[in-house]
């Protein structure tokens, strides 16, 4: 046997040892037949790349995209709070298909009575949107709520949906066309060839909705006629004219029936709208408005030329104008003219409530150096809204350039009313307002403060993603809501990091160990739990992947790839995994993978950490430390108690039976070990000799951590070593260890010699969205907690307590306690 050999079987007894040992770490080893790969290629799962969408994740070299342009007159009726409208819809077929007919979206048809929205809905369950239900559980009978009375009564009294009383040709002529549900099929005279466009007309109404009563992203808040509110409506108009369904190279028509959840899929195209309104009205609107001297005053448009290159809000109507705008009322119309250019949608809001703010956003180079950031808001908003709206607006495009592209149209709008948050181009619908007290002041919590800012980023955020980087909504929530979640995070952590933004690792664990969790890549209709699914998951896993797997140099520069290859395009999920990837330069199949496609969570124990010594072979060294340990282990309890009796042991009583044994133990060396040391020295290979006494010489600490994934889902290792001399060291291991063994790996870590270990804790920063952090500690911690004697309210219930209004309230004396304990005496 070679010297090499013998030194490789002197290690391994010491290795099968270690593996032998029971732990928690063996029970869930590999075995035969069960191995999974987790590193597994994600191209078996994604769509071949081809023409239209490459393989590196860019619009392919024949990409197309369909073009709507639009041509709208619209009239508000107040009174009848209705719409009237007609339409001039020019349709660019850039496809290279020929198309005998066209879809169209009728988004207010959700609302009729006989929808498939209405009538799927189920009463109570997982995943309900509006106003609440309880279905009978057991024993407990079913309840209906005040908030489903009053929808199901609306919808009961009005007449919802379209009336559609035109469909003609530019020649006049009647289109055939057929209602599906929220879809309308429009049959075309002569099929529609690659390359051509086709004009038509369509005259539509409906009867607007409530929000408050029916849960919708748009429609009208009626406040009271009394002296604290003063009356009148807010209008906030959106999904409210028949629109293009998309035709796309991956799906053709996505004409998906609209039943609430699911967003909307849409093209590109350019607009003028004409809304004419009550003249006392202010409109907030997409676009760019045409004609300011027909509907605003000359002081209005010399605030409003001001507010340009202000460095705080200007008011183009003042909070005192908009109150006394309220008082009047008026039967004359004014028409308000927009223009927007390359859009997907169109919005816009309009009330005689409105305050106006605005303040120029100076964004320089060379594609919209300055963008009108503006507010609209009734007395309600308050200085909650004066002091947060608009700036949070600008913040957020300053922090989404950054990481994308310049923002692409002239303004950006952030307008109160019943919708909490809904994003379109250039304008934005937001809900948090202030408390009217009894002294006339207006109050707001701390939460309300923290959900406006955090509102107005994520819906403004929006416009960047998928306004302009045009993700179809209704198959993939996450593509717009998810990426949107991760900037507005980012965007939020630099506003103010105490504000919870929800987009931590941590943020995410429950979700993903509970039985409600079902993979990120569902389509929105058939998620059971939207908010963690659509934007907590995936803004904590590009969380992940900045912070922890890429670091934030290379992630940055792939995401803003990502998001400039495809602005005014639509991509697809593969897109973007693919864009990450081909940016990046890093193989990220297996967290696409594991986090979008699975429900796999995040679970990695450390089982176990065996110290080894490497033995020197000189047995003056190793008997005595073989010796050392032996003494080391704890003594028997009968041989302690026998020494506190006092008992004498029989050999030290007679010292005439004393031998040879009793003055050496078996760890005494002899020349015959020294001898064969010497001659396993002179057996050693020269190299081996250096490298065996070098490493005798600085007699480091080797250690064996043992892990075992109970979560299925792999991800880097994160350590913090701790040593005995009080420091701490980090260390990072790339999720590739699990490659081979996803259930269980071990990994050799060596120290110096002064450096012993004395504890390790696996991801000491909770960056990894690990589910249970109390197995990540060897030694076991003792797990914290607390005893609370009593029930009281949850810690985020505090910043729900209104202290504007609170702190006003006198402080009682004793006597004034005693007066009013004796008052209650009777009740």
């Amino acid at each position: 046997m070679s010297t090499a050999k013998r030194h490789f079987f002197w290690l391994a007894p010491v290795l099968s040892m270690l593996i032998s040992l029971p732990s928690a770490h063996a029970s869930i080893k590999q075995t035969k037949g069960d191995f999974e790969d987790k590193f597994r290629q994600l191209d078996e799962v994604l769509p071949t790349p081809n023409v239209y969408r490459n393989a590196a994740g860019e619009p392919g070299h024949q990409y197309w995209q369909q073009q709507v342009d639009y041509d709208i007159d619209v009239k508000l009726l107040e009174g009848e709070r209705r719409i009237e409208a007609k339409e001039t819809i020019t349709y660019h077929n850039n496809s290279p298909d020929t198309l005998k007919y066209l879809w169209i979206q009728l988004d207010q048809n959700k609302f009729r009575d006989d929808s498939m929205s209405a009538l799927t809905t189920t009463f109570g369950g997982i995943g309900n949107r509006g106003p609440a239900t309880e279905a009978a559980s057991g024993s407990k009978p079913a309840k209906l709520s005040m908030g489903a009375l009053r929808r199901q009564q609306f919808v009961e009294d009005n007449e919802l949906g379209y009336t559609i009383s035109r469909v003609e040709d530019k020649s006049g002529n009647d289109l055939r066309h057929t209602t599906v549900g929220t879809l309308m099929r429009v049959d075309l005279a002569t099929p529609l060839k690659p390359g051509k466009k086709v004009t038509f007309d369509i005259d539509f109404a409906f009867n607007i909705v409530e929000e408050d009563a029916v849960s919708a992203r748009a429609g009208y808040e009626h406040f009271p006629d009394d002296e604290r509110e003063g009356g009148n409506d807010i209008f906030l108009l959106a999904q409210w004219f028949p629109r293009l369904a998309a035709y796309t190279d991956y799906e053709a028509w996505t004409n998906k029936e609209f039943i609430g959840r699911g967003e909307f899929t849409l093209e590109f195209g350019n607009y003028e709208v004409d809304i004419t309104v009550p003249a006392d009205h202010i409109v907030s609107s997409t676009g760019e408005l045409q004609n300011p001297k027909d509907v605003l005053t000359k002081t209005q448009r010399d605030r409003l030329k001001k507010a340009e290159k202000a460095d705080r809000i200007v008011f183009v109507v003042t909070p005192e104008e908009a109150i006394e705008n309220e008082k009047e009322g008026t039967s004359k119309l004014k028409t308000w003219t927009f223009k927007a250019e390359n859009v997907r949608d169109f919005a816009w809001a309009s009330s005689r409530k409105f305050a106006w703010d605005a303040r120029g956003y100076q964004q320089g180079g060379d594609t919209q150096p300055l963008v009108m950031a503006m507010s609209f808001y009734p007395k309600e908003g308050g200085e909650l809204w004066q002091k947060y709206s608009t700036e949070s607006i600008i913040h957020t495009m300053d922090v989404y350039s950054r990481f994308s592209f310049d923002y692409p149209y002239p303004v950006a709008q952030s307008v109160n009313g019943p919708v909490g948050g809904m994003e379109y181009p250039m304008i934005t619908f937001n809900g948090p307002r202030t408390e009217l007290q009894d002294d006339g002041s207006r109050t707001y919590s701390l939460a309300e403060k923290r959900f406006l800012i955090g509102v107005v980023i994520h819906e403004v955020g929006h416009i960047y993603f998928p306004m302009t980087v045009n993700s179809d909504e209704r198959q993939w929530t996450w593509m717009d809501e998810g990426l949107n979640s991760f900037l507005d995070g980012v965007a939020g952590r630099e506003w103010d990091p105490t504000i919870p933004w929800g987009v931590e690792p941590r943020d995410i664990t429950g979700y993903m160990k509970s039985q409600t969790q079902v993979p990120i890549m569902t389509q929105s209709d058939s998620v059971l739990r939207l908010g963690p699914n659509a934007y907590t998951k995936p803004a904590a896993a590009l969380n992940i992947l900045r912070e922890t797997i890429l670091g934030r140099e290379l992630f940055d520069f792939a995401f803003k790839e990502y998001a400039q290859r495809w602005m005014f395009k639509r991509p697809t999920p593969s897109d973007f995994f693919r864009t990450m990837e081909e940016a990046s330069g890093v193989d990220l199949d297996w967290f696409w993978r594991g986090w979008f496609y699975s429900t796999d969570h995040v679970d990695i124990s450390l089982d176990s950490v065996y110290k080894l010594r490497l033995n020197t072979e000189d047995p003056d060294i190793d008997f005595g430390r073989e010796r050392q340990t032996e003494m080391e282990k704890p003594q028997s309890l009968t041989v302690i108690r026998n020494k506190e009796e006092g008992k004498e042991l029989w050999v030290d009583r007679f010292d005439d039976i004393s031998d040879f044994y009793d003055e050496n133990d078996r760890y005494t060396v002899t020349n015959k070990e020294r001898n064969s040391y010497q001659k396993f020295l002179k057996g050693l290979e020269p190299w081996e000799r250096t490298a065996f006494e070098r490493a005798v010489r600085e007699d480091k600490n080797y250690y064996v951590l043992n892990f075992s994934n109970h979560g299925g889902l792999v991800m880097p290792i994160i350590l913090e070593l701790a040593y005995e001399d009080g420091s701490t060291e980090q260390m990072r291991i790339p999720a590739e260890i699990w490659r081979r063994t996803p259930k269980a790996v071990s990994k050799l870590i060596v120290t110096e010699k002064d450096k012993e270990l004395v504890s390790v804790t696996v991801d000491p920063h909770w960056e990894t969205a690990d589910v249970n952090v109390e197995n990540n500690h060897y030694p076991r911690r003792i797990i914290p907690s607390r005893i609370e004697a009593y029930k009281g309210k949850s810690r985020n219930s505090y910043e729900y307590r209104d202290l504007m209004q609170d702190s006003k309230t006198e402080l009682k004396t004793d006597d004034e306690d005693d007066e009013n304990d004796e008052g209650n005496d009777d009740e």
